[in-house]
């Protein structure tokens, strides 16, 4: 087990009367890299809001074992593309710190900012109007916001959605390269299986409410993911990318 980075000790979550999820425990170590996986509105925002301190808990507690910078990329479209901004300028966001929007941006931040787009590719963008920007070069802009702040977490919401599966797939290598090189805890938000079971080290399974957590060696298994969803699941394995597929029960093809 890692050094322990933050625990999520039985807790509930909601809005007003509302309860999204409940007893969701989990804990998260330095260095690990994880995937929240649920369909849409299953509670995967909801948690990461919690972890960020946005959403107080019904019940249960959220433990930080030590202090921790969070480097955040949101879904794409919380970001109005009608500001007049450069690539550059996103960036540096990243990079405020106290003095909030009044922060005075230092030579180091820029440093830092520029470094942070090199590290993603994107330099030659910097003083492009982030609007006219791609969808995968609007996320590497988000990615190195992030990087920016030189975090110990990185949290990414949804981080492929919208994407075609060429730059899904440069996105998730820019990931792996990223925790691999740095060795940056990271929680990244998807609604498909697949794609943090070939990226993750650890599962967080949303479904009705309820989260189930573990190493991806626990938790991939045809067993686990049948009883978790409900349905049969099988996982096979094809030129070493891993596919989980729902089987077509019996009784259904009978009946097609």
């Amino acid at each position: 087990m890692s050094e322990l980075l933050v625990s999520v000790e039985n807790v509930t979550l909601g809005y007003g009367r509302k309860t999204v999820l409940s007893g969701v425990t989990l804990q998260i170590g330095v260095g690990e890299f994880w995937g929240f996986v649920g369909p849409n509105g299953s509670g995967k925002t909801t948690l990461i809001r919690a972890i960020l301190g946005l959403l107080k808990p019904k019940q249960g507690k959220i433990i930080w074992h030590r202090k921790v910078r969070i480097g955040y990329v949101p879904q794409r479209e919380v970001l109005d593309d009608l500001l007049p901004m450069t690539a550059l300028d996103i960036v540096l966001m990243g990079r405020i710190r106290k003095g909030g929007f009044l922060h005075r941006f230092s030579p180091d931040d820029f440093e830092a900012a520029l470094q942070a787009m090199e590290q993603v590719g994107i330099a030659d963008l910097a003083y492009l109007p982030f609007r006219e920007l791609s969808g995968g070069q609007k996320q590497r802009v988000l990615i190195a916001r992030a990087l920016a702040t030189e975090p110990d977490l990185l949290l990414l919401d949804e981080p492929t959605n919208g994407l075609d599966l060429p730059t899904e797939h440069a996105i998730m290598e820019l990931l792996r390269k990223i925790h691999a090189e740095q060795g940056v805890t990271i929680v990244f938000v998807t609604h498909l299986l697949s794609l943090a079971a070939n990226s993750a080290n650890h599962l967080a399974l949303f479904h009705d409410g309820r989260v189930t957590a573990g190493e991806i060696s626990e938790l991939l298994t045809d067993q686990q993911l049948s009883t978790t969803y409900q349905t049969p699941i099988t996982v096979h394995e094809l030129n070493g990318y891993k596919v989980v597929m729902v089987q077509e029960s019996r009784e259904r093809v009978r009946n097609a």
